[in-house]
């Protein structure tokens, strides 16, 4: 188990540790240190493990195909019999479907009928397609090229049996789950779900359903919040708006923590005189860092309270998705088990937009990733960058990276983008 206290006077020591203001990658990278996934699994029907994390490996219960059998619709043929250099001329005793083997044994100067799956006959070692023979009533003749062991799937070519089939430590993909099902398995052992409380904080939030005063908002941070952990497969508590005052801040810590392995928070991290949450992070647990050179989402507090991890995220709504993508997202897969967790990738593309940048501090401009009609892709920020635009992201599919060196950046210059959703 990694040492929070441990790793938090290393980290201290470090000559590039500022907890003030942290680059991007050096959070990432401290984040990091403090991971201990959990350990507790359950049992459940491959059925129900659709998004869950394998908590033991998944060993191949049977060879993968189960029998020789045949790639192609065809003719099942000795190779023996064939010609290098003219046509041979074969007779057609039978057909093998798949289901339904054709059950003897093939001998000299004759083949069989096979469709695609039909296991491969005894005596034959070969599959000639149907589009290379010229058959007439039940005698085929083939002409020569054709190599020994043409268009056959082994026995065990994918799997053997006793061999891992799937790892430890692995989401549960819908390719995942028909393979557990290839091999007649109906259960796996999967990690728990991680807990993750969370709860918005601010005097001028309130909830659906409740009529805003002057000065008020409604607190959307909760719902985009609640949807980003759902689907990353998280059991989600749901704590409501706490208020700005200390007693009711420090009570909700104190529940958050003692029901999750992960807490957050948004608002509450900067430097208002009502931003109580850094203080009481600092009273009750440890504070790692609280402040990373970006934009949006400066003001982004990391630490624990008790064994839970603890996310202090801005207020803003743009600031909170995308502290969660570049931060939090990565830090729940491996808390959840999933081994590795690989980066979301990244690609460069030419940009139609010219953008305004200081140089600084790393930014996330929300953009649109697009073809044209010539096929050539190029991407374009969605209009209005504030942090409190939402529609920035609602629009967007993808985010502009702007490393912390970059200024201002011209029209048609290459520019890094990551898309924000994947396809499985």
């Amino acid at each position: 188990m990694n040492d929070p206290a441990q790793n938090l006077r290393a980290l201290s020591c470090a000559d590039d540790y500022d907890p003030n203001s942290m680059p991007v990658a050096k959070a990432r990278e401290v984040i990091a240190r403090f991971l201990s996934p959990v350990t507790a699994a359950e049992r459940l029907n491959v059925r129900a493990a659709l998004g869950r994390v394998l908590a033991e490996d998944v060993i191949s219960t049977l060879n993968v195909p189960a029998h020789d059998n045949s790639a192609m619709d065809g003719y099942a043929v000795r190779f023996a019999d064939l010609k290098g250099d003219g046509e041979a001329t074969l007779k057609v005793t039978g057909t093998a479907f798949a289901g339904a083997p054709f059950g003897s044994v093939v001998k000299a100067g004759e083949c069989v009928r096979i469709m695609t799956g039909g296991v491969v006959p005894a005596g034959t070692d070969t599959i000639v397609m149907q589009e290379h023979v010229k058959a007439v009533q039940d005698r085929v003749t083939i002409g020569p090229g054709h190599r020994k062991g043409q268009n056959l799937r082994r026995a065990g070519e994918d799997l053997k049996v006793g061999q891992v089939a799937l790892k430890r430590g692995l989401p549960l993909r819908p390719a995942e789950i028909g393979l557990i099902s290839s091999l007649g398995i109906g259960e796996v052992t999967v990690y728990r779900r991680l807990r993750v409380a969370f709860f918005s904080t601010g005097d001028e939030l309130v909830s659906i359903g409740t009529q805003p005063r002057e000065g008020q908002i409604y607190d959307s941070n909760r719902y985009t919040l609640h949807g980003m952990l759902t689907r990353l497969g998280c059991e989600v508590l749901d704590m409501g708006v706490v208020r700005d005052d200390p007693k009711l801040l420090e009570q909700a810590f104190h529940d958050a923590a003692a029901a999750a392995d992960v807490v957050i928070t948004s608002g509450g991290v900067s430097v208002g005189e009502a931003d109580f949450v850094k203080d009481l992070l600092g009273r009750l647990g440890e504070v790692v860092f609280w402040k990373i050179a970006m934009k949006p989402g400066r003001p982004l507090a990391y630490g624990k309270i008790g064994a839970a991890h603890f996310f202090g995220l801005p207020g803003n709504p743009v600031s909170v998705m995308v502290t969660f993508y570049q931060f939090v997202r990565d830090a729940l897969l491996t808390l959840s088990g999933r081994d590795p967790v690989p980066p979301l990738p990244t690609f460069k593309v030419p940009c139609v937009s010219s953008l305004k940048k200081a140089p600084g501090r790393t930014e996330f401009q929300r953009g649109v990733l697009e073809r044209d009609s010539h096929g050539t892709w190029s991407v374009r920020v969605t209009g209005e960058q504030g942090s409190g635009i939402l529609r920035s992201m609602s629009e967007a599919n993808c985010f502009i990276i702007l490393p912390d060196a970059q200024g201002n950046v011209a029209s048609g210059t290459l520019v890094e983008v990551q898309l924000m959703d994947g396809i499985v």
